[in-house]
């Protein structure tokens, strides 16, 4: 089986973001040298709605101007080590302004691409695409929005043509969530390792223009996120976040999640890690020629970071360990 570990290089959008430090900078290079002990390599989804208003606020704030110049030194870090770099957008990074040490945003009405009409998104895509290979010096044609929020994909076919994007990895298998924020709908979606499409996130077609490699799904029980809980208390060191920020609020998941089964991503942020290695048998028995797994640097912790290790060096024994411009 194709084992994808993937990362979205990025803030928090709550309040607060976080800081670029403990967001991005120090656990991705832990990612870096875990990568460089494994010799395995990871794919980044670049939030770089992010990096462009680091540029355009740097020449007032002294401190946006260094951490400018830190994330994309990073950035190019990750490439030469041979890392597969990735468009990732939070389109709502259009409306950021910073005040007082601190990211504000427009989140009502601009946390999806589909939240924009038709030429702004031509325009978002286009932009952020250009500045991304402009750093890196490379084509980019693989795409994760954020959020996972991409419905409905027919708005997006053929300025994804225009941009050249011919991979996507937003779907998560079985994933549904609808807030005041997010929209998805996965629970149509093959269940496959990978598979082609055109119009429609969900509809497999042979030959279709985009290759979907799809972010696994689990379902987790209630006492899975109880030992989290209860571990979080007993041993803060070890399983806070590494990331100083706060997520957006999605409609009262964290408390279902301990009442009852709730189907999520397959991750290796935290204590997700746990379960990788039980995950990725079942999906082998079954058949499955493909394992997207997500990852957060801002959501790893000093636990994840150990299982993620051992799980590579259980897991070059008997799978492949892909990024997606290999494909």
């Amino acid at each position: 089986m194709n084992l994808f570990i993937t990362f979205d290089y990025e803030l928090f959008f709550g309040d607060p973001t976080g800081s670029a430090e403990k967001c991005i900078l120090e656990p991705t290079q832990r990612l870096i040298e875990i990568g460089e002990r494994t010799k395995t390599r990871f794919t980044f989804f670049i939030d770089i709605g992010y990096v462009i208003q680091l540029e355009k606020w740097s020449s007032k704030f002294e401190n946006l101007s260094l951490e400018y110049k830190k994330v994309v030194g990073q950035i190019k870090t990750l490439q030469e080590k041979g890392h597969d770099l990735q468009l990732h957008i939070h389109p709502h990074w259009e409306t950021a302004s910073y005040t007082n040490n601190k990211w504000s945003f427009k989140l009502d009405g601009h946390y999806k691409l589909a939240d924009f009409n038709d030429e702004e998104i031509q325009q978002i895509v286009s932009s952020y695409k250009s500045k991304l290979e402009s750093i890196i010096g490379s084509k980019v044609n693989g795409f994760r929005a954020g959020g996972w929020c991409l419905q409905p994909f027919n708005r997006f076919v053929e300025i994804f043509k225009k941009a050249g994007i011919k991979i996507d990895s937003t779907v998560f298998q079985g994933g549904k969530m609808s807030t005041k924020h997010y929209y998805f709908d996965f629970t149509n979606a093959p269940s496959k390792g990978r598979y082609r499409f055109d119009d429609n996130l969900c509809q497999e077609v042979e030959n279709g223009s985009f290759l979907e490699l799809p972010i696994g799904g689990y379902r987790y029980k209630p006492g899975f996120f109880w030992r989290l809980y209860i571990l979080g208390r007993l041993m803060p060191r070890r399983h806070k976040m590494i990331g100083d920020g706060n997520f957006i609020a999605q409609g009262g998941k964290k408390y279902e999640s301990l009442k009852k089964p709730i189907w999520d991503h397959v991750s290796c942020d935290g204590y997700y890690s746990s379960k990788l290695n039980l995950i990725t048998s079942k999906f082998s028995k079954e058949g499955r020629s493909d394992l997207v797994i997500i990852g957060h640097p801002k959501s790893m912790t000093r636990y994840s970071f150990e299982q993620l290790e051992k799980y590579i060096r259980i897991q070059q024994k008997k799978n492949s360990f892909l990024t997606l411009s290999a494909e």
